[in-house]
């Protein structure tokens, strides 16, 4: 999955290469479904970080 405002020329060229993937419409949905049964827990940042963005 390309993540934007990358700052080197090798990792623009990896995210370039996820346009080379097609997923069917029943691909997509496993994709969703694994991803979506992943258990998010706990905090995104420890106190002191969490301070810093506002949360």
């Amino acid at each position: 999955m390309p993540i934007p405002g990358t700052t080197k020329l090798s990792h623009l060229e990896e995210d370039l290469r996820a346009l080379d993937f097609n997923l069917s419409a029943d691909e997509w949905k496993q994709l969703e479904d694994a991803v979506t049964a992943i258990p998010v827990t706990g905090d995104r940042y420890n106190a002191e970080q969490q301070k810093q963005v506002g949360f």
